[in-house]
């Protein structure tokens, strides 16, 4: 993680999603134009197993459809409009869009879709481009069971204490949501090894303060912040 300890990352939020679509080509392509760092996206299966880019359970939310994403087909889900005309991507599709320009942060949205999710990232040789993300620390294990270099990191809304709970399942960062995020937790963070990324930054000076105080990297849905 030496590569980190200077650095002030923008991670893009589902895509620009303040301005396009969430979790869509579009979005990620924003992010891209707009000097990201990483881009994040969700990960869930589709009911004859393709890894699909969405965030939540159902597709009401973020498209003309209803319905649970785990019940629908690949087929089913391209028939839909994720706004603006897109549709709901692959992560095939995110990452091919992506490589080479961009680097990723995965979020895991349900069990068992670690190992494809290891084998994609292996494939495409991103090893060094890739954080995997999640609130459930028995995932972030179960990645680095399979893959031990990839870097992980485990979200938390509010913890008696994060930085326990982010060692005991390997985590290399801990993202706490901003409003919890001091002084005193970024150098414990730092005594073991950790770094800290927040969620959701949307305001400059708020980001700059962040950065000041020493987090490595905001979520933001705006990645022109700064």
């Amino acid at each position: 993680m030496d590569d980190l300890e200077n650095l002030f990352i923008k991670i893009a939020h589902r895509g620009a999603s303040a301005y396009e679509p969430e979790n869509t080509l579009r979005s990620f392509e924003r992010a891209i134009e707009l000097k990201a760092d990483m881009i994040e996206l969700d990960v869930r299966y589709s009911l004859d197993r393709h890894l699909v880019v969405v965030h939540d359970a159902k597709v009401d939310r973020t498209t003309d459809g209803t319905g649970l994403v785990a019940l629908k087909t690949l087929s089913e889900l391209k028939e839909l409009d994720a706004g603006m005309g897109e549709k709901v991507p692959t992560l095939e599709e995110v990452i091919e869009l992506g490589i080479g320009r961009i680097k990723f942060v995965i979020e895991l949205k349900e069990n068992g879709v670690e190992d494809e999710v290891v084998d994609l990232i292996n494939k495409n040789n991103l090893l060094e481009d890739v954080f995997i993300i999640s609130f459930k620390p028995k995932r972030l294990k179960m990645i680095k069971e399979l893959e031990p270099k990839i870097r992980t990191g485990l979200i938390l809304f509010a913890s008696l204490n994060p930085i326990r709970l982010a060692k005991d399942c390997g985590a290399d960062v801990v993202a706490p949501f901003h409003w919890f995020i001091t002084k005193g937790l970024i150098h414990r963070a730092r005594r073991s090894g950790l770094y800290i990324f927040t969620w959701i930054v949307d305001e400059a000076s708020k980001a700059q303060r962040l950065r000041e105080i020493g987090v490595s990297g905001i979520v933001t849905n705006k990645p022109d912040i700064l």
